[in-house]
């Protein structure tokens, strides 16, 4: 019988490749007159993951999401609720909180101390007298939309939002399979990049980069067949790993294709660079995608996680999901990472948010996330990642030179040019600014 899998990995990353190649404006990526378009018709009507379940779990639990200009504050009510405001002050537009933190009973403004309760209900407005007949009933906090999925938080600024599950389309029950709910994030980091939000994006979009930017990567994994799918706001790429890319000219050994794995992913099943392959653990039969992936098990035991559920392929599959705009999910059967790009001061520079998450065993203790910040020089999270990072600026300073017109793609990046059409269709873009070619063959 032909599995999912063995039917998975004949299907290659391009598909089927089209007439012409996508030309997409190369402005879009620093102009600051298309940033603004951004700021006014996109942000505020796009469901963003925010932070996690365990930022806000317990009631006064806040955290603080900002995006742009805007801010929206995340409050787990005495209630039990998880509501979500525009942090901003009903009296003169003051943030009423930054950051994150615990035992917030009320929301009171630093500035001349008008408060909310928790659900956000105006309480108390100091010299109250003085606004005349004010009514506090007319002037609650700014709603907002928030939901989640597994311990992932949304928020979109829309309160007539499409709901998150209908946002997420074919996303939650494709990876139903994996269990997300049994992870824990056990960190973040934002990393202050000198590169547009969707330059940082599209590293996390395609895997056309690999077999360049990642030669190490590339002695272990498959971006040759690595089956891709488009459903909307969302996509997905699918790479299996343990397994030398086709595009090496030359057949790599099974010790080979384990040093370039430890080097690259080692962390995932507690291996340390440098560790020899355990030819004395393979038994018959095995590959050595088996034996990378017979260690996970074991080193996912020893956090008493019991991974024996999962099938080789389930371990040493990497799916790579992309939700519009900004998220992508990568994850396997113990393992997951969530990043999201963000603008920032300029269209020049965005944030880079990583958060990092460990399966744990069932009734595993609840813990905040650590929120780290740093600079790109500063980062350092394994050598896969910090070669995305470090080729950001340059990326962004190239896309300014005046001779390069268009960013051009390739049907192997289309989730790239999804990404683009969606931005195309919220910014309501005139035919003469939108992307060209990519017809089909």
């Amino acid at each position: 019988m032909t599995t999912h899998a063995t039917r998975a990995r004949r299907e290659d990353a391009i598909g089927a490749p089209p007439q012409r190649p996508t030309l997409v404006p190369a402005e879009r990526y620093y102009s600051p007159a298309f940033a603004a378009l951004e700021v006014e018709r996109m942000w505020p009507k796009a469901w963003q993951v925010a932070c996690t379940i365990d930022h806000v779990f317990e009631p006064g639990d806040y955290f603080e999401y900002r995006c742009g200009p805007y801010s929206v504050l995340i409050v787990r009510g005495d209630d039990g609720e998880l509501r979500a405001f525009q942090n901003v002050c009903r009296h003169r537009g003051n943030s009423l909180c930054a950051g994150s933190g615990s035992g917030l009973r009320e929301l009171r403004c630093g500035y001349h101390g008008w408060t909310w309760d928790l659900r956000g209900a105006l309480k108390r407005v100091p010299n109250r007298k003085g606004f005349g007949s004010l009514q506090v009933s007319e002037f609650p906090l700014i709603a907002a939309s928030v939901d989640n999925w597994e311990r992932l938080v949304f928020v979109n600024l829309d309160v007539n939002a499409m709901p998150l599950t209908d946002y997420l389309e074919a996303v939650p029950d494709d990876i139903a399979w994996c269990g997300l709910g049994d992870f824990r994030c056990y960190a973040t980091m934002t990393i202050e990049v000198g590169a547009n939000w969707k330059t940082i994006a599209d590293g996390f979009s395609e895997t056309y980069h690999i077999q360049t930017l990642h030669p190490e990567l590339h002695r272990c994994v498959d971006d040759v067949y690595a089956p891709q799918a488009i459903w909307g706001h969302t996509g997905k790429s699918d790479q299996l790993y343990g397994v030398p890319s086709p595009h090496l000219k030359q057949p790599l050994s099974d010790e080979e294709v384990w040093d370039a794995y430890v080097a690259t992913q080692g962390a995932l099943m507690g291996v340390a660079e440098g560790t020899p392959f355990p030819s004395e653990e393979r038994q018959p039969g095995q590959s050595v995608t088996d034996v990378i992936a017979e260690r996970t098990r074991t080193f996912a035991a020893g956090r008493g996680v019991n991974l024996s559920w999962a099938t080789t392929d389930q371990l040493m599959r990497l799916h790579q999901y992309n939700v519009f705009p900004n998220m992508t999910l990568l994850t396997n059967a113990d393992h997951l990472t969530v990043i999201t790009a963000l603008p920032g001061p300029d269209p020049d520079h965005g944030e880079m948010v990583m958060m990092l998450w460990t399966r744990m065993p069932p009734g595993a203790p609840r813990s905040k996330p650590v929120d780290v910040r740093m600079t790109a020089g500063e980062a350092d999270p394994g050598l896969v990642m910090t070669q995305d990072i470090a080729v950001l600026a340059g990326l962004q300073r190239g896309l300014h030179q005046p001779g390069f017109t268009h960013v051009v793609l390739s049907n192997e990046e289309r989730r790239v040019i999804n990404m683009h059409r969606n931005l195309e269709r919220y910014l309501d873009l005139p035919t003469s600014d939108r992307m060209t070619g990519g017809e089909p063959a």
